[in-house]
């Protein structure tokens, strides 16, 4: 698989990253092993989890996997602390928080330090140089060689950047934004990417595939066993089975019978070939499904069918 540097930083992750949201609910041990292998064999090394996800779980089991299955020196770790599901408030980016949730990450997956480490939302209620100066401390003290933003608004991305700066040399810099991306929800093109270029960060793609429905399994219902059938993901899939989503979705498996792919290898390459983006994460929930995402890797989209899409996904 093809190596990137994020940004314009020296961290170089595979472009295709392997999401675990789903781990430790959805995807059990077993199934997260042989994801992990499946995606290392491939030449992948970009790993992404969080703190939250399976409150906590995901970065537990994965810690047991990189002991077990794929040596921890052939990966990429990333993951993120700011959210805080059963707090007092959704987010928190104070610096109490920020360094214990650091620790607390290290502990469940079992290392010293994280390649990259995130923060994971914009938290309005916390001066951001106090923010700064966590972030800073969890990068110096070896807690992690890289870090980055999460689901910032392109000023957000810019203001982070800039204190970074107007500290000197000894303050670190903001090397990568993740943001959802996909010929769904192409936001970040108006004010996220710009922001990211103008900074040296490499945009980290989340939910490529529009949540799952620029697959096409949605186009003739809601399949039993998908996302959007289960309670706690029915809601998140919702707002892409609109009719503009399914104009796009019929655009994409046009040009996938016409090249002889899956939908799934036209949307993801779409988004993983997109000026500034260094590595579309992708989520799947068992190894059957990854197994048909990393067929991607061999698709290189005509510039007709980019221009196609590109016209018929526009907002």
């Amino acid at each position: 698989m093809e190596q990137r540097y994020v940004g314009r930083s020296g961290l170089s992750v595979s472009r295709l990253g392997l999401g675990t949201m789903m781990w430790g609910r959805d995807t059990g041990p077993e199934e997260a092993a042989s994801q992990l292998r499946t995606f290392a064999e491939a030449g992948g090394t970009l790993i992404d989890t969080a703190d939250v996800y399976s409150g906590g779980e995901a970065e537990l089991l994965l810690g047991r996997l990189i002991r077990d299955v794929v040596p921890r020196s052939e990966l990429v770790i990333a993951t993120k602390a700011v959210l805080t599901p059963d707090g007092r408030r959704p987010c928190d980016a104070s610096r109490r928080h920020l360094v214990a949730a650091a620790d607390a990450s290290l502990a469940r997956l079992g290392v010293n330090d994280v390649e990259l480490w995130q923060l994971h939302a914009f938290d309005p209620e916390v001066p951001l140089e106090e923010t700064l100066a966590a972030v800073d401390t969890i990068v110096s003290s070896g807690r992690a060689a890289y870090a980055g933003v999460c689901n910032y608004a392109g000023w957000q991305l810019a203001a982070a950047a800039a204190g970074q700066r107007a500290g000197g040399a000894g303050r670190t810099p903001i090397v990568a934004a993740q943001a959802e991306y996909s010929l769904l929800a192409r936001d970040a093109e108006r004010e996220l990417l710009p922001a990211a270029e103008y900074v040296g960060a490499g945009l980290l793609a989340w939910s490529p595939l529009g949540r799952g429905v620029l697959t096409g399994k949605y186009r003739t219902g809601i399949p039993a066993d998908s996302r959007a059938a289960t309670p706690h993901f029915a809601e998140f899939v919702r707002p892409y089975l609109d009719e503009r989503s399914r104009r796009v979705v019929e655009s994409v498996t046009t040009a996938a019978e016409g090249l002889g792919v899956s939908p799934l290898s036209v949307a993801l390459s779409w988004v993983r070939d997109q000026p500034g983006v260094a590595a579309a994460i992708v989520g799947a929930r068992t190894n059957a499904q990854l197994a048909g995402v990393l067929k991607a890797e061999d698709l290189t989209l005509p510039h007709e069918i980019r221009e196609a899409l590109d016209d018929v996904s526009a907002e």
